[in-house]
């Protein structure tokens, strides 16, 4: 019996596709992001999501988050929504100003990142940390350099097939 073709076909998935899904996975791999639970969307072109949980092993002993939890979410967060923008080479964070403005002790915060301007050697992103109540606890921006690492060379960044060819 031949297959059924009447059913809707699967959209081609496109190349800034594949490597969005890649960058989330070379995120997913880093061994530091065990030390941070975490994950990582890719929402398009620019844009990053990081999604984690503030909880007491976080703390400064004053009882809320420390500040190295604020920056690893907002310098990677635009770090990823730069790194959107060429598909050929890892980047590497050269400064980042970071603004502290609400703690925070538990609970949901998302990392909000969004590439500002650059396209071939120098990027800038910002990024900002929004707490469960939806309050702004945080914001930075970024400038991060094209790296000599090819991003095909990483073992966590993996462009899924196309499914048509090579």
């Amino acid at each position: 019996m031949p297959p059924d073709t009447s059913g809707p076909n699967p959209a081609p998935v496109s190349g800034a596709e594949l490597h969005y899904r890649a960058l989330e996975q070379l995120y997913a791999s880093a061994p530091v992001n065990r030390l941070f639970e975490s994950r990582l969307e890719i929402l398009g072109e620019g844009r990053s999501r990081i999604t984690f949980e503030v909880d007491e092993r976080s703390y400064h002993a004053a009882g809320a988050a420390h500040g190295t939890i604020y920056f690893k979410m907002l310098d990677d967060a635009a770090f990823y929504a730069a790194n959107t923008r060429t598909t050929d080479r890892f980047l590497l964070t050269t400064s980042f100003n970071l603004h502290f403005t609400k703690p925070v002790r538990t609970g949901q915060v998302v990392a909000e990142g969004r590439w500002i301007s650059g396209k071939r050697r120098v990027f800038v992103a910002e990024a900002r940390l929004v707490d469960a109540e939806g309050d702004e606890i945080g914001r930075g921006t970024g400038t991060f350099m094209r790296s000599r690492i090819p991003l095909a060379s990483l073992p966590g960044y993996a462009p899924a097939p196309s499914g048509g060819g090579n």
